[in-house]
């Protein structure tokens, strides 16, 4: 009997659960026997004492008989007894309900009031809309979900006594790969047209009254670390200072030099330049886009001498310098593919080193006619992943090597083989960046696959610079994510900045002594990893950029 009494419940479970609460609440008023009293909650106000005695009461009875095993036949029968009730009160036209089903109704409907009363489920739906972490919409707009076509449904062949299809293999490929990667752009300048703007639309005039406004202020050396401290907790994420500024995996990013307004500039996987004005309000948000390259832009600098001039660096093998005030991209420096990276070598940003990714360094000087380099050196044969000139003493400059960081003199180049000036020792796995201090030049930051960030002190420029720290970061981006690359803030150039691949994503701010001054955290504007970061020489201002598949963002903070 039991048994079917648990049979019983199930088949009302599923009853009520289908039924709506107009629906419970006619059955409950359909009952025309007298039930148990219902039982109450204890926050209900209706509470009664007599009732809930009474309910103890039946608890305890039942309890001990279940106990007792002397007394089986007596259960057996007040088993039956209550099965023969339970039939006698559903005879009774009250809907298929017997009284215990009817108690339970009731107490569902009381529970259901009283959460409506105090709003649960509202409450609970606008909590779950202020959770949900909402993508940036501004900046370029991105591109409508084609209507996918409705096929006819599939049918089987042997059903329909048809004979199976006769399958092929598709032709391999006969071309090399050069033939499936996009075309390089033709030599010699490149108009500066907005592919996001309408054909035929020009520069907005406020472009060019921007990008002219020199810096005319000095760098400020921040020395107290209490008050740099304060001036990053101050530092914020908004909503209006996240935008799409290209359409693909963002490879490098520069602010431009002035002090007046934050102008940002970045370069994605497919060659496309795009410039950002906090507040603009021409194409996109103050969003422009441009196409001077077919391959990713793995390096890019606005000059300080000229600030209306940008280069940026491709895979493809070009080096091109946007000039806003001619409206083109001129041709500085061009090779079959597989640049790198670059730096000035002198203070009006006419020389410069450049790098391949087959461990050759070009010296180019912009002033010659032509796209040509001065000279041609061969470093390490297996890679080579950054370069960075000396602020002060611009003879020198770092390469980052396959395990090993190198300092080279320029004026003492050959073509192979050429004397280092100071080697910076101890890493185990390839090195993804090399930065001098940018003021003094007194150290160097090293970002190694062995998990760890180094500071060497190159103050003395001895044959081997000595180690000052060592500081264990994990660098495991994985496949679709940059490498992380920490780099030194201009204005506390004894700190420095890098990415966390931890959870909740986060940007670590940490002193030369290895101690963290501070973590940037946001889950709804800093969601994804920032593996590179980029400063603007004078103001409390930090971007860094996301290099995901899609969409790619320039997360500003201030």
């Amino acid at each position: 009997m039991a048994t079917r009494r648990i049979k019983r419940e199930a088949v009302v479970k599923l009853q009520v659960l289908e039924m709506t609460p107009v629906d419970i609440e006619g059955a409950v008023r359909r009952s025309s026997r007298n039930t148990l009293a219902p039982k109450r909650l204890k926050y209900s106000p209706e509470r009664n004492t007599e009732d809930e005695t009474q309910t103890k009461k039946r608890r305890t009875k039942t309890r001990n008989d279940k106990n007792s095993q002397n007394n089986r036949k007596d259960m057996k029968e007040e088993d039956s007894d209550v099965g023969n009730s339970d039939v006698e009160r559903t005879s009774a036209g009250n809907g298929g309900l017997s009284a215990y089903e009817l108690e339970r109704l009731e107490n569902i409907r009381q529970n259901q009031a009283f959460l409506s009363s105090i709003n649960l489920y509202q409450a609970t739906e606008e909590f779950k809309q202020l959770t949900r972490p909402k993508p940036s919409q501004r900046g370029l707009m991105r591109s409508q979900a084609a209507v996918k076509e409705v096929l006819p449904a599939r049918k089987s062949l042997r059903l329909q006594n048809k004979e199976a299809e006769i399958l092929t293999r598709p032709p391999e490929p006969s071309g090399t790969y050069e033939q499936y990667v996009p075309s390089k752009k033709p030599a010699g300048p490149l108009p500066m047209d907005p592919i996001n703007m309408e054909e035929g639309s020009k520069l907005p005039s406020q472009l060019l009254e921007l990008c002219s406004r020199d810096s005319k202020e000095e760098r400020k050396m921040e020395t107290h670390l209490e008050r740099y401290r304060s001036s990053l907790k101050n530092m914020k994420i908004t909503e209006d200072r996240v935008a799409k500024v290209v359409k693909d995996r963002i490879f490098s990013a520069a602010f431009h030099p002035c002090t007046s307004s934050l102008l940002m500039a970045a370069g994605d996987k497919w060659g496309k330049v795009g410039l950002w004005k906090l507040g603009g309000d021409w194409a996109d948000d103050g969003v422009l886009l441009f196409e001077p390259h077919t391959r990713p832009v793995g390096c890019m600098a606005f000059s300080r001498a000229h600030p209306t001039h940008l280069l940026s660096l491709s895979y493809d093998g070009s080096l091109r310098c946007m000039d806003v005030e001619k409206a083109v991209f001129d041709d500085v420096y061009d090779i079959d593919d597989g640049l790198k990276t670059f730096d000035f070598m002198s203070h009006d940003c006419s020389t410069l080193v450049v790098g391949n990714f087959y461990g050759e360094v070009a010296i180019v000087d912009r002033r010659t006619p032509g796209n040509s380099h001065e000279s041609l050196h061969s470093m390490d044969p297996k890679t080579l992943r950054c370069v960075s000139v000396h602020p002060l003493q611009r003879q020198y400059f770092a390469v980052a090597e396959s395990k090993v960081v190198s300092i080279y003199d320029s004026r003492c180049l050959k073509k192979t083989k050429s004397q280092t000036v100071s080697q910076l020792l101890g890493h185990s796995l390839s090195i993804s960046s090399a930065y001098f201090s940018p003021c003094t030049g007194n150290r160097v930051l090293t970002t190694c696959m062995d998990n760890r960030l180094r500071i060497y002190d190159t103050s003395a420029m001895t044959s081997t610079s000595p180690l000052l720290t060592s500081i264990s970061h994990d660098m495991h981006t994985g496949r679709w994510l940059t490498k992380l690359s920490a780099v030194w803030d201009p204005k506390q150039e004894d700190c420095f900045v890098v990415g966390s691949m931890a959870r909740p994503r986060k940007v670590n701010v940490f002193h030369e002594n290895g101690q963290s001054q501070h973590s940037f955290v946001d889950a709804e504007n800093l969601n994804t990893g920032a593996v590179r970061h980029s400063f603007p020489p004078h103001k409390e201002c930090l971007s860094g950029w996301e290099c995901v598949r899609a969409p790619a963002r320039l997360h500003r903070l201030r």
